[in-house]
């Protein structure tokens, strides 16, 4: 018999694609585990602006939204990081933060929010 057609040809992964795989993969999670709690610090602090927007002038608008982020925990930004304007008679509020997470060494995964009220 011919030897070529009793050869099976191999398919799948071999081992060290796999463990190429795990390893993105657990990067992945260990980033992701990092990132959501700093998303969702950024989505509460948007909401927040909105609502010490009605308070009226500047600090009255910085005193809510500290009362706010401490019930909310918001730690990244304060009352007085605020950007407080007037735009056509209405409050606008905005304000701008970066957030990093340590990789490893010198490398540094930096997400830069920023926000603004209408």
């Amino acid at each position: 018999m011919n030897m070529h057609r009793r050869r099976s040809r191999q398919r799948g992964l071999s081992f060290y694609g796999l463990v190429f795989i795990l390893v993105l993969l657990l990067a992945g999670v260990v980033i992701g585990g990092q990132s959501v709690p700093i998303f969702i610090e950024y989505l509460s602090a948007k909401r927040s602006i909105e609502k010490a927007k009605l308070a009226g002038p500047a600090d009255a608008v910085r005193a809510a939204f500290d009362r706010t982020a401490q019930v909310n925990d918001i730690r990244s930004i304060k009352g007085e990081d605020l950007e407080i304007t007037e735009h056509g008679g209405q409050v606008v509020v905005s304000f701008k933060y970066e957030r990093a997470i340590a990789l490893g060494g010198p490398a540094y995964l930096v997400y830069r929010f920023a926000a603004q009220t209408h």
